[in-house]
């Protein structure tokens, strides 16, 4: 049987994207309710129905208005997320337990509370965590995050093979040098050093990754499951060569 374009439609389906209010998360949930989605955000930032997804409380609350509103999520993107520097010896407890909280816990908590609903129902479903590459390198100054970040992968495998008999599949999404308004608004002048560092010579923009989250969440990738996708401009595979700004041919490490 062949493959038609409406799989990658994701018509009538309810999808919860945390961290949705803005950047990354915001391209994706605008991106899945262009391909027919009926999206919920929660993040802190929402005005009416605010949604702190590291508190259980109000995770299970947003999950029976969610139910109740709009049926049973089968699509479920885990993109909220913060990070400050913290250098490994300077980190402290209380920073440590912060930066995973933000980054790794509420991926479980989410993840658990939407597929024992998609589990109770007997539907399934798409789980897409958004980490980063720096969960897959070494990132001096962040050691909290990236440990974080890494779990997220590994919490990916895990719950990829232990719901999959439910119909659940569970991948992951590690973006880099996206540029978002924050990152506009905070560091402009950091856009073009962002391109020399990647191999396809530019930084990458939000609906890049929303291209990458509708395959995960629709009919194109119904046999994937437990994977990462890098959405980095090729940063990973380069694994730290470099086009030389002067003539263009590689070098390994920072070329000046």
């Amino acid at each position: 049987m062949s493959l038609l374009p409406d799989a990658a439609l994701l018509t009538g389906r309810v999808a919860v994207v945390t961290g949705g209010a803005s950047g990354l998360g915001r391209s994706i949930a605008e991106t899945f309710e262009a391909f027919g989605a009926r999206v919920v955000v929660w993040d802190r930032a929402v005005e009416d129905q605010p949604v702190d997804v590291r508190h259980p409380d109000e995770v299970d609350a947003a999950l029976a208005r969610v139910i109740e509103q709009f049926g049973v999520p089968t699509i479920l993107v885990n993109n909220a997320g913060g990070v400050f520097h913290s250098p490994l010896l300077e980190t402290s407890p209380n920073g440590w337990d912060a930066l995973v909280r933000a980054n790794l816990s509420h991926v479980l908590l989410c993840t658990q509370r939407v597929s024992r609903a998609m589990r109770d129902t007997g539907v399934g479903g798409s789980v897409i965590n958004v980490s980063s590459i720096e969960g897959l390198r070494a990132a001096p100054g962040y050691a909290a995050y990236a440990a974080a970040k890494a779990g997220v992968l590994n919490l990916t495998k895990t719950a990829a093979v232990e719901l999959a008999p439910l119909g659940i599949r569970v991948n992951a999404l590690a973006p880099d040098a996206l540029v978002t308004e924050g990152l506009l608004e905070i560091a402009p002048e950091s856009i073009e050093h962002l391109g020399g560092m990647v191999p396809m010579g530019r930084a990458g923009r939000p609906e890049e990754l929303a291209g990458a989250a509708v395959f995960l969440a629709s009919d194109l990738s119904t046999y994937v499951t437990g994977q990462t996708i890098g959405v980095d401009g090729g940063t990973a595979a380069a694994g730290g060569w470099y086009a030389h700004p002067g003539d263009g041919h590689w070098v390994l490490g920072p070329a000046r």
